[in-house]
């Protein structure tokens, strides 16, 4: 049976093609996973933005992310730690309690410069995908933008990055190679690869509009350890 090939992804190490229909990988089922989306907020993508290393858009929807089969997300409602303990607007907690829109109240903004958050997934666990919404009621490029995660909450075992933009390393964890990109209501999804991981951390420090920094919300995507 012939399947429409899409895009391509990595899981756990195997690079695999996505396709309309569930496929397996390593005896593994896979599926699309089931992204709720909040309502947009804006129609297209600004090509004026004045900023260096930016993507171009994709033109239509983000292609489907598939994974194995059970894969949720292991962030909702977890516990979320900051840099910045007192937001200028909004409660930490915000972070993981699954609302994405972009009303007022429904984000969090926290101090000018660089800032991080760091979601507790409570065990030791198989990820796959990171989703995260800074900010989508304009079109918006956050800077320094990084995604971390490890086995502990310190961040000094078993780290992994798994996307980095910051390119001139100002925030000392490596110069990063990955573009800047417009925030918008898909948020961004990061391909985690299969990690194996406890702690997800997400740096970032200002954005092109201001030096403030904010946060809709973050979903991990994978399942615990056995």
């Amino acid at each position: 049976m012939k399947h429409v090939i899409r895009h391509r992804r990595r899981i756990a190490g195997v690079v695999f093609a996505a396709a309309a229909c569930a496929v397996s990988v390593s005896g593994q089922a896979l599926k699309p996973l089931d992204i709720k989306l909040p309502k947009p907020m804006f129609v297209g993508t600004p090509q004026n933005l004045r900023v260096p290393n930016l993507e171009k858009p994709l033109g239509g929807p983000r292609p489907a992310f598939l994974a194995p089969a059970g894969t949720r997300n292991l962030a909702l409602n977890r516990p979320v730690t900051s840099t910045d303990d007192a937001p200028i607007i909004g409660e930490i907690s915000q972070i993981t309690d699954g609302d994405k829109e972009a009303a007022d109240g429904s984000y969090v903004e926290l101090g000018p410069m660089h800032q991080h958050v760091t979601v507790d997934l409570g065990a030791a666990s198989t990820v796959y995908a990171v989703v995260v919404w800074h900010f989508h009621q304009q079109p918006r490029v956050y800077f320094d933008v990084v995604v971390q995660t490890a086995e502990d909450a310190a961040f000094t075992r078993g780290v992994h990055t798994l996307f980095n933009n910051d390119v001139n390393n100002s925030l000392k964890l490596g110069a990063g190679t990955d573009k800047h990109y417009v925030e918008t209501s898909e948020g961004r999804l990061i391909d985690a690869r299969g990690v194996k991981a406890r702690y997800v951390r997400l740096h970032s420090s200002g954005n092109n509009n201001n030096e403030l920094n904010h946060y809709i919300e973050v979903e991990v995507y994978g399942k615990p350890l056995k």
